[in-house]
């Protein structure tokens, strides 16, 4: 049988779904881990990796067993929410592939800003940094980071975190949205899949047709 037919279809649908399962319980297994061992304690971030991972296998099993049983309503849910995250996705990733750095700047601020204190301490640690940027806007928020900042570089002078993260965070953006785009593309594959295989007749269904 051709690679367009029924079999291959439900095969290729089934295989892309494994894929997500297994990036979806990834997800969930590095948030874990990272709360474990300490190296996240924000209730916020672990929270929200936890629940893209979750979302992303419930997805996938709904698409899983919808391939399996050739269930019509269960692909169509499936493929209208997997075209609706592929929108998103492709719209987040092309931003971060264009933004120049003074967004990033901007962005990074913005971010800081909505940081609870535990995670920006988190991140001090991390980086061995203190506070965001020390210039004559940001004077009293960096004299506050500071005085919390629990980096080991306090000893001996410390860069502020706004700066180190502009420095990786024009490769990093690349990165994801490199990722998100390969993913996104993935998505959209998914998507022809399903309808395709939705579209198709069960050859078990009326074998007499098929002969």
């Amino acid at each position: 049988m051709v690679c367009g037919g029924f079999t291959c279809s439900k095969n290729a649908l089934i295989a892309l779904n494994v894929v997500y399962i297994l990036v979806g319980l990834l997800l969930i297994g590095v948030a874990a881990w990272g709360k474990s061992y300490g190296i996240v304690s924000s209730i916020n971030v672990i929270g929200g990796v936890i629940a893209v991972g979750v979302f992303l296998l419930l997805i996938a099993v709904v698409g899983l067993i919808g391939a399996v049983n050739h269930h019509q309503v269960m692909l169509f849910f499936y493929m209208v929410i997997l075209f609706l995250v592929f929108v998103i996705q492709f719209g987040v990733s092309c931003s971060c592939l264009a933004l120049n750095r003074s967004q990033q700047e901007h962005l990074l601020k913005l971010t800081w800003n909505r940081m609870s204190d535990p995670t920006r301490q988190d991140l001090e640690l991390q980086l061995n940094c203190c506070g965001f940027m020390n210039d004559t806007e940001n004077a009293t928020i960096y004299a506050t980071d500071y005085s919390l900042c629990k980096a080991s570089c306090k000893t001996t002078g410390c860069k502020s975190c706004g700066n180190v993260m502009l420095t990786h965070s024009g490769q990093a953006l690349r990165i994801l949205g490199g990722v998100g785009l390969f993913f996104s593309f993935t998505e959209i594959l998914g998507v022809w899949l399903a309808v395709r295989f939705r579209n198709q007749k069960d050859p078990r269904a009326n074998p007499s047709a098929f002969l």
